[in-house]
């Protein structure tokens, strides 16, 4: 048993463990809940954990409110996920890892390749998905009807290791499979903290950033996966540029047997063969546009010099709320700013703290935050993402922050509410695009 050790992740406590030698480094993302010390002797992450440490240094983790990590802290989003990564990684001394995200764990780790691809060397996804409940695009998944059901069986069992036989069928008579993973769910988190996390699972879609994702990738699903059917494997494998897929047999989650022939070795080749490094100007980028309200008007009432005055402060108090809100300032636009963020609800948040602190100085503001593809250039922004920013802002009524879907669907379960404005044209985009305000 490696030693467990903590790193701080803001003001949160992430436990965390180290073990193999390998010359790979290999963060290994859990499923909803874990507990880093049990996962030795569970069959779903024991044989993977020694068998990666034969190639890799394998960092394994307890997400925020499981395990060994600090409990109460609500309900995390797949933005604080990735901040828990990066102190983890940093904690650590890695400075470049390959991503393994097992079920749930996927969708974060689907985000944090797309955001810091040169923090990410290579994405392995195992039994996951990009959207778990069906929609109106999305055929597969779990009906929406059937998601309350669902959440109230699972608090129900919880802790007596009933849902062994939904996870892992082929171990659904056997009692002591079922003992071991009742004490593995007590341990990993209590019964209202996993219908909070459950909850907030059912909300994810990351389907959008798919196409963004520029390092190797590799897709791993059981053909008969009982609880995350094989279409969602096949689509993350369809819609991400490049990716590979490995299709199991058999119904298990995961592979929980370990004499049977199991995916460790085409991961390994996977990972350890050469790959081509991605390209660290094009990044999933949050951006924020900001605008005076009638700014042409106020400058001719005002006349130049207090009109200077009046900017000066304006860009004061916006360069606070970038800090408290860990933007980073891109540039100005005259009467407004364009900011970059490594997460899109540190974005909205920033965008209605701005809006309310230039309030006193008798301005308004008007909004818009984007999630996309952008193309750095050396201190500036620029691509497709950055555009569709901009035409998002424009469209802004005074005090008003506007989002597009994109954001909104990232954000599921950071407490943020939106009003869903309709499908709008954006001027030089292709499509029509939902927009949501922010409501207070």
């Amino acid at each position: 048993m490696p030693e467990t050790r903590y790193a701080k992740s803001g003001d949160v406590h992430i436990a965390y463990q180290v073990s193999g030698d390998g010359p790979l480094d290999v963060v290994l993302v859990p499923g909803f809940v874990s507990n880093v010390e049990l996962a030795w002797d569970m069959p779903f992450s024991g044989p993977a954990l020694r068998k990666i440490g034969t190639f890799a240094r394998v960092i394994s983790f307890d997400k925020r409110g499981t395990g060994l990590s600090d409990r109460t802290v609500g309900v995390p989003t797949l933005e604080q996920r990735m901040d828990d990564v990066r102190a983890v990684m940093d904690a650590v001394g890695v400075e470049r890892a390959a991503l393994w995200g097992i079920s749930e764990g996927g969708p974060m780790c689907v985000l944090f390749a797309a955001t810091y691809p040169i923090r990410t060397s290579a994405l392995v996804l195992q039994g996951s998905f990009a959207r778990l409940v069906q929609s109106s695009d999305q055929p597969f998944g779990y009906p929406p009807d059937a998601v309350g059901p669902l959440i109230a069986a699972f608090e129900e069992q919880w802790g007596t290791g009933a849902v062994v036989g939904n996870f892992f069928p082929s171990a659904a008579d056997d009692p002591a499979m079922q003992e071991m993973f009742a004490r593995y769910e007590r341990n990993g988190a209590s019964p209202s903290a996993m219908v909070g996390i459950v909850e907030m699972v059912t909300a994810i879609d990351v389907r959008p950033i798919l196409s963004t994702i520029g390092v190797p990738t590799l897709v791993v699903h059981s053909a008969g996966d009982s609880v995350i059917s094989v279409e969602h494997g096949r689509y993350l494998a369809e819609h991400i540029s490049g990716a590979s897929y490995l299709e199991l047999p058999g119904e298990d989650h995961l592979t929980i047997h370990q004499d049977e022939a199991g995916s460790f070795d085409d991961i390994e080749e996977f990972l350890t063969g050469s790959r081509p490094a991605p390209n660290p100007d094009r990044i999933l980028t949050t951006v924020l546009f900001t605008d005076i309200v009638d700014s042409t008007r106020r400058a001719a009432d005002l006349g130049d010099q207090r009109w200077r005055d009046l900017l000066d402060q304006h860009d004061e108090v916006m360069r606070g709320q970038l800090d408290r809100f860990r933007g980073k300032e891109v540039k100005t636009t005259g009467d407004g700013f364009l900011a970059a963020f490594d997460g899109p609800a540190r974005a909205v948040q920033c965008a209605v703290a701005a809006s309310e602190a230039v309030r006193p100085l008798g301005l308004s503001l008007r909004a818009g935050v984007h999630t996309g593809e952008c193309v750095q250039r050396g201190a500036d922004l620029g691509g497709i993402g950055v555009h569709i920013g901009a035409r998002v802002a424009s469209l802004a009524e005074p005090n008003q922050v506007l989002v597009s879907r994109t954001v909104a669907d990232l954000v599921a379960g950071s407490g943020l509410e939106f009003a869903d404005r309709g499908e709008h044209e954006l001027k030089g985009v292709p499509g029509s695009w939902n927009l949501f305000s922010v409501e207070a």
